[in-house]
């Protein structure tokens, strides 16, 4: 009778996680995550292509696109669009630049209200902070092989 009521509960909690389990359209989730990105990156040409018409140096160009694109992603992230586009989008919203502007940008302004120093200063790298760590690491790392290769040839 015991091993019988497990295997019912078993049973209904399989039931209650398969309810409960949200259900996701893969190939829908890649077409949105694609076409966020690319748009995302269309603007980013956009804006270089401008900057070359406006006869500025390859150099120049990308700084601006960079600071543009950096700024947009803040701005959204402060009026709280970013975070409807990364909901409808998801990976999308993470191309390198914007993505990374708008995990430095969000947590500065949830803990603004802490303050100067106990809200923005110590929260703002929580997300960015191990991108930056791990990023550091690895070029180091790559850095070192090819210099060991370097010396090997």
């Amino acid at each position: 009778m015991d091993k019988i009521q497990r295997i019912k509960q078993e049973e209904q909690y399989r039931q209650y996680v398969k309810q409960k389990t949200p259900r996701h359209n893969v190939w829908l989730n890649m077409l949105r995550a694609f076409l966020l990105g690319g748009t995302i990156c269309f603007f980013g040409q956009v804006i270089y292509h401008y900057c070359e018409f406006r006869k500025l140096s390859a150099d120049d160009c990308s700084a601006w696109t960079s600071l543009t694109l950096v700024f947009a992603s803040v701005l959204l992230t402060g009026t709280g669009l970013y975070q409807k586009l990364a909901r409808w989008g998801g990976a999308g919203a993470l191309v390198p630049i914007t993505g990374f502007a708008n995990s430095v940008a969000a947590p500065a302004i949830e803990y603004k209200k802490e303050g100067q120093v106990f809200g923005i200063g110590c929260k703002i790298f929580t997300i960015a902070g191990p991108v930056i760590l791990y990023g550091i690491f690895t070029s180091w790392v790559l850095g070192l092989i090819y210099w060991i290769w370097g010396m090997a040839a």
